[in-house]
């Protein structure tokens, strides 16, 4: 049986636009829904009825919770599901639950309630009070997550492979000529901490290092990094991977108080792509995500469920990129 998937793959068109043809053709140009049409006739398409009677009653609008709103990873993760919702005929409203468990429930409570139609998170646990929605026969429940991937958790999932990432990362350093490296990491409990941590070690163990990863746990601020540079230098790193553009900042700023020069002296990598860190003295060189493209494609998984369409717990994995900048250079006088 087609589903709406393959009517957009046909014509050339997102899911959003199919449904928007289905269900408000005024808004979509002539020409284009005409082609929709066209197509859905051509596979016989013919959307879920059942979950089109329980969308009489929407909302229209998507909640998008983010662990700490003060991250400027988040934002534009946020514009992205802002166009595809909008797209869609839909309003998003953005909760900062501040890795905060009740908070999150708080702002769950929204959705048991139906004050809106579904729920994207960009954190690493659904909330509790979620749970019995999940675990209903039936519909899938209009639940997805973004960033931090981790296989167990239930529903449909936007992410980059961070194991490959953090691997990425460890092998341009070694190229370099590094051979103690430094690896900052997020808390333990992040799913994409421990999978970027798993990447690095993996790297490592490719190659016959004179000494294994010197390890230490940061919070992805800038402060967290910037406190754990005295002890890494100690250790004798002449390279140093932060799995946050934030801590990448911390680091270098850290090592100028200590009177080395980044990358003559120690060579730091970041993380995310943050929009300062191609404008950052020096340069970052860091692992980019597509942060609009996880947004976007969050939400429209989201509107394939509010649609009716099996998404079958899918997992969209973007793609990553090492973009290599003025922050890493080959190995210097501190070997």
């Amino acid at each position: 049986m087609p589903t709406i998937i393959d009517v957009a793959a046909r014509a050339g068109v997102s899911t959003a636009t199919v449904s928007r043809v289905l269900s408000k053709p005024d808004r979509v140009a002539a020409e284009t829904r005409l082609r929709v049409l066209e197509v859905v006739r051509s596979l016989g398409y013919a959307p879920n009825v059942a979950a089109r009677a329980l969308r009489t009653f929407r909302a229209a609008k998507i909640l998008l919770t983010v662990p700490d709103i003060s991250n400027t990873f988040f934002a534009t993760v946020i514009r992205g599901a802002e166009e595809a919702a909008r797209d869609a005929g839909y309003a998003v409203v953005v909760g900062d639950t501040r890795h905060d468990p009740e908070v999150e429930d708080r702002y769950a409570e929204m959705l048991s309630r139906r004050e809106v139609d579904g729920l994207i998170f960009l954190g690493h646990r659904i909330p509790e009070s979620l749970e019995p929605l999940l675990s209903r026969p039936g519909d899938a429940a209009p639940i997805v997550n973004g960033c931090e991937y981790s296989p167990g958790i239930g529903v449909p999932s936007v992410h980059i492979d961070n194991a490959a990432a953090g691997s990425d990362a460890i092998e341009h350093l070694i190229a370099l000529g590094h051979r103690t490296i430094g690896v900052i990491t997020g808390p333990p409990i992040s799913p994409i901490s421990r999978d970027r941590l798993a990447g690095a070690m993996n790297a490592a163990g490719r190659h016959d290092l004179c000494a294994p990863l010197q390890v230490r746990t940061g919070d992805y601020s800038a402060r967290s990094a910037f406190d754990l540079v005295g002890d890494l230098l100690a250790q004798g790193v002449t390279a140093l991977f932060c799995f946050s553009d934030e801590m990448a900042m911390g680091a270098i700023s850290a090592l100028a108080q200590a009177g080395l020069s980044c990358p003559d002296d120690v060579s730091v990598i970041g993380f995310d792509d943050l929009p300062l860190a191609r404008f950052f003295q020096p340069a970052l060189t860091t692992i980019a995500q597509p942060k609009a493209m996880i947004g976007r494609r969050a939400v429209e998984l989201l509107v394939e469920i509010l649609n009716g369409v099996d998404t079958s717990l899918r997992q969209v994995t973007l793609p990553h990129e090492l973009l290599i900048r003025g922050s890493t250079a080959a190995r210097g006088p501190r070997a």
